[in-house]
């Protein structure tokens, strides 16, 4: 299907959603004044003093292991002076996400499944934004953003495309074997990537947010020198490879060389990242919480 002709039929399937979520007013708020130099913490305090249920998420999750303060924040202001405006930006869309996608009609076991990988890969996107800085220097905070947003087409096509979903579901039992992507291009004719990335600009996220989601699984199509996308393609890898049971491995996929190479890195980086991820996934509680799920 040509590119056109598959984004008019992702803008009329996403426009004929009712009821689609969006992030919160304060979210696009903060995302105005963030580029001002001068912004200081009480202006973005006085902004998230509008939506007090997100200053207190903004507060768990500053005050949970993710960051790992030595001492306890116990206001807004102090959280944006200790953890940054950006981080905080982030904070607030995780927060939001979390809480926009909650479905009695889906079953929870997808639900749980959906976030824990979402989330996986997300801290796995953190770490690596760290690690691999020598390809620019990459916000830890937007790359975990971009990790765990990288398949909210997946939670959009469940909650709230059902036709489409059960589709998905009939194929999935009768083929085992194909990668989700795979599927959903040849059942619905678009795919989980083009719908979260649609929804991102919808939004009005960051472009390179949206390329991210855009690209997680063909990074080499994202913008030239922009590691996010291949940092959010191996991050997905990575935390598919830790977590899959034997039932799932087949879906792991495998990491494209010319991503390897690009990112300088090798088969026992790949184990040591695993290693790190199962000791940075303790940290998901608080999130899980949020997202209404048992850790």
């Amino acid at each position: 299907m040509e590119t056109v002709a598959v984004d008019n039929k992702i803008k009329q399937v996403v426009s004929n959603i009712r009821n689609l979520p969006t992030p919160p007013m304060v979210f696009h708020q903060i995302q105005k004044v963030i580029s001002d130099p001068n912004v200081s913490a009480a202006q973005i305090a006085s902004i998230l003093a509008e939506d007090p249920a997100i200053s207190v998420k903004v507060l768990k999750l500053t005050n949970s292991a993710f960051y790992g303060l030595a001492r306890e924040v116990d206001s807004v202001k102090h959280a944006v002076v200790v953890v940054g405006v950006e981080a905080i930006k982030n904070l607030v869309l995780s927060a939001s996400v979390l809480d926009m996608f909650k479905s009695d009609t889906v079953d929870q076991e997808f639900q749980e499944s959906y976030w824990r990988h979402s989330l996986a890969t997300g801290f796995c996107c953190r770490f690596l934004a760290k690690k691999l800085q020598a390809h620019g220097m990459m916000n830890t905070d937007s790359a975990f953003s971009s990790g765990l947003l990288h398949d909210i087409g997946k939670i959009v096509i469940a909650c709230f495309l059902s036709d489409e979903y059960a589709r998905l579901q009939e194929a999935r039992a009768e083929d085992t074997e194909s990668q989700d992507i795979e599927l959903e291009d040849r059942v619905l004719g678009f795919n989980h990537a083009q719908i979260g990335a649609f929804l991102a600009v919808q939004w009005k996220l960051p472009n390179r947010l949206a390329e991210s989601i855009d690209y997680h699984h063909q990074p080499r199509l994202g913008t030239e020198d922009d590691p996010i996308s291949y940092v959010v393609n191996i991050g997905d890898f990575v935390a598919k490879r830790t977590f899959y049971d034997k039932d799932r491995a087949h879906l792991i996929g495998a990491l494209d060389p010319e991503v390897m190479a690009y990112m300088q890195i090798t088969e026992a980086d790949l184990d040591e990242y695993s290693d790190i991820l199962r000791e940075e996934y303790v940290k998901a509680e608080t999130f899980m919480q949020m997202a209404g799920l048992g850790k």
